[in-house]
Parts: C-alpha cells; sequence; structure tokens
C-alpha cells in the first residue's frame, strides 16, 4: 500500500507529495516549534512550507492558521505587516492557548490563481492529518490572514471543499480543508472591482510592482471576468459559513474599506455570523493607527471564543 506522503507513479517510483512532520524543538516556555515543515511538493516550484508553533498545554490545542499578505507579489510566513511584530500576533496566540500555524504559499508570478488557494487548502489538510503527531486538535482550526492573506482567510471559510477547481490536488488529499472561524483584515473581496485599480507601492529596494490583481490571474485577459469570479469571495457568500470578524481601516488607500463593508452586509444577509470592525483613521495595515493592541487583542479574542 502506498504511503500517504507519496505519489505512485506508472514506473514504479514514487514521488512525495509532502514530508511527514520532524521531530519539534522546545524552547523555554515550552513551546513546541515545528519548523519548515514541507506540507506539498509541486514539481518545478519550490517547497511550499509551514511552521507549527504548539503551546504547552495539558490537551490539544485548537490551531490558527496565519496567511501572510503582500498583494500576492511578496511576503514571507514569519513576519506580520510591518505595523505589528511577530510578538504581538504569533506570541499573542500562544498566550491564549491557540497553536499557530504560518504557511508559505505560492506568489502570483510563480503561478497564478487559483494556486495560492490550492495551497492554504493542502497546508489545512495538512495539519489535519497530522494532528496526532503536531499535538493539536484537528476539529478546531481557524483562519486569519492580512491584505492577500485575508483574502485567502475568507475564501478558506468561504468556498467549498468538494469542487476540484477550488480544492486543488496538491500534498495531501482526503483531509478537510474547512476552518471553523476567519479574521480577516482590510481583504480583497471583489477582485474585478479591483483589477487595474490596486495602488502600486514598491517595496524598499525594487522600482517597479506589477499589478497585483491583473498578475494573481494571470496573462489571459479574456478569461480574466471569469477568473475574477472565482477569486472573489463575494461569490460564495451564498452558502453557510464559519463565524467572520473582519478588520479594515477607513482610510485605506490600497484596498477600499468598502470591499469589506460588501462582504460584511453579504454575509449577514445570508444568515451567518459576522463582525465588521472600521478602524478609524487606519490606512492599509492599519498605518497611521496610533495604537493598534486593541485590534490584535480583539482578532485573540475572537479566535479564542470561536475556537473553544
Amino acid at each position: 500500500m502506498t504511503e500517504p506522503h507519496q505519489d505512485p507513479r506508472a514506473d514504479g517510483w514514487t514521488m512525495p507529495v509532502c514530508l511527514p512532520p520532524t521531530p519539534p524543538r522546545s524552547d523555554e516556555a515550552g513551546v513546541r516549534h515545528f519548523d519548515g515543515l514541507t506540507y506539498a511538493v509541486v514539481p518545478g516550484y519550490r517547497p511550499c512550507l509551514l511552521d507549527v508553533l504548539v503551546p504547552a498545554t495539558d490537551t490539544p490545542p485548537p490551531v490558527v492558521v496565519w496567511v501572510h499578505g503582500g498583494g500576492w507579489l511578496f511576503g514571507d510566513r514569519r513576519y506580520p505587516p510591518p505595523t505589528v511584530t511577530p510578538e504581538m500576533i504569533f506570541d499573542g496566540l500562544l498566550d491564549a492557548g491557540l497553536a499557530v500555524v504560518r504557511v508559505d504559499y505560492r506568489h502570483s508570478r510563480e503561478a497564478p490563481f487559483p494556486a495560492q488557494l490550492h495551497d492554504v487548502k493542502a497546508a489545512v489538510r495538512y495539519v489535519r492529518h497530522f494532528a496526532e503527531a503536531l499535538g493539536v486538535d484537528a476539529a478546531r482550526v481557524g483562519a486569519w490572514g492580512e491584505s492577500a492573506g485575508g483574502h485567502l482567510a475568507a475564501l478558506l471559510g468561504l468556498t467549498p471543499t468538494d469542487d476540484p477547481a477550488l480544492e486543488g490536488d496538491i500534498g495531501l488529499t482526503g483531509p478537510s480543508s474547512a476552518v471553523q472561524a476567519v479574521v480577516d483584515w482590510y481583504g480583497v473581496t471583489d477582485l474585478a472591482s479591483l483589477l487595474s485599480t490596486l495602488h502600486r507601492v514598491a517595496p524598499p529596494g525594487t522600482t517597479h510592482v506589477p499589478d497585483p490583481a491583473e498578475t494573481l490571474l494571470g496573462s489571459r485577459s479574456e478569461q480574466w471576468p471569469y477568473l475574477a469570479r472565482l477569486a472573489s469571495p463575494l461569490s460564495y457568500v451564498d452558502r453557510p459559513a464559519p463565524p467572520f470578524l473582519i478588520q479594515h481601516g477607513l482610510s485605506d488607500r490600497e484596498v477600499p474599506y468598502h470591499h469589506s463593508e460588501r462582504l460584511a452586509a453579504a454575509l449577514a444577509s445570508a444568515g451567518n455570523d459576522v463582525v465588521l470592525r472600521s478602524v478609524e483613521g487606519a490606512d492599509h495595515c492599519f498605518f497611521d493607527l496610533p495604537d493598534i493592541a486593541p485590534v490584535v487583542a480583539e482578532s485573540i479574542d475572537f479566535l479564542t471564543r470561536q475556537l473553544s
């Protein structure tokens, strides 16, 4: 019988679809660190990696999957936006008794959508499959993302798990990719309205940034209307959804506030549990906000309540 992390080939050899967890290291607080686990192997691409941080608890804790931002073009699983320290988010979740899964996914110049959604869904399936080895509760998984990561976290919460086009087939298949709660920080909800309108800011040391929405959807512009609908969380609000907390700056110049406003209204209209928190005076990434600590605390409190 083929091992679950192997993909059999006709000529007899096997290609790994993922690699099982390696033994963790423990820090002085008793937190177990599983660093750089390969949750999926996609031929021709770098390995898809995640980290798992597990607090010292008596019972397997719930899991929060952190999805980084960066316009689907940049970003790293280990770093939140520049307005927030890793300690505020990751240590905050651990202190609340929640395990943290930090996910990398393919950027849009490596592969267009839906590769990014396939990746984060594969990460959830991986954590569920290896929950016992990781020491976490596979039944209680939440998603928290910011900007592009907020968009992907919303899609994790909204998209069906039985649609092959959205689910993908990378990594382990079989376990559910569903999540039980979502925190969405200023994520895009309607790709069609964003095409060619995103304000492009070059990171330090770079001179040009391609249009994030166009790059996400790929070079085949004639398919953009279809792909934009496929990639838009607003396309999936007519089905039951887990509880959502959406936080968005009213002065966001990258992703206009109305993206979150429309998603929250649609979720509420469909009878789903949603809280929309408008952040006065805050730009994208909550820049210009004097104190971001209450925003972070509300997110952690929400996830703790929903997953406990």
